[in-house]
């Protein structure tokens, strides 16, 4: 029991594990490919109106309105009208439009699809400013307030 321990060696350790540190770049590397997507994606910049704005005033007769209810039923400046006829009336609206302007109003529970479409028709049949309106919201006054671009 004189003898040494070989688990005790003087010897120093030369060689440096390199296992745990391949494992943890890799991590880092994976977790990177899954986060970058989401860091380049851009979305649809809108600005809201802060209560009291004067900015951007328009009269709602200067306006082309379009509301679309809760069964899709569309409507442009209070006309029923379906989907087909969409391009036409809308073109005849926009061209009598002194502002060019139109307003898309749609209900919560719409499709998203159905008013972008409206919104590239809108914008393809030469409106300048397309706005959007909350159902319900205060349009009372008969006055958009607010940004719109």
């Amino acid at each position: 029991m004189q003898g040494k321990d070989s688990s005790q060696s003087s010897e120093p350790i030369t060689e440096i594990n390199l296992t745990p540190l391949v494992d943890i770049s890799l991590v880092l590397v994976i977790i990177f490919m899954v986060v970058a997507p989401f860091a380049l994606q851009t979305g649809i910049k809108v600005l809201q109106s802060k209560p009291g704005a004067s900015t951007g005033k328009a009269s709602m007769n200067d306006v082309v309105q379009i509301t679309i209810s809760k069964e899709n039923r569309i409507k442009i400046n209070n006309q029923e009208i379906t989907i087909e006829e969409l391009p036409s009336i809308l073109s005849q609206a926009i061209s009598e439009s002194a502002e060019k302007m139109v307003v898309v109003s749609a209900d919560d529970e719409n499709s998203v699809g159905q008013v972008v479409t409206i919104m590239d028709e809108a914008k393809q049949l030469g409106a300048l400013k397309i706005a959007l309106m909350k159902t319900g919201g205060s349009s009372d006054s008969g006055e958009i307030r607010g940004d719109l671009k």
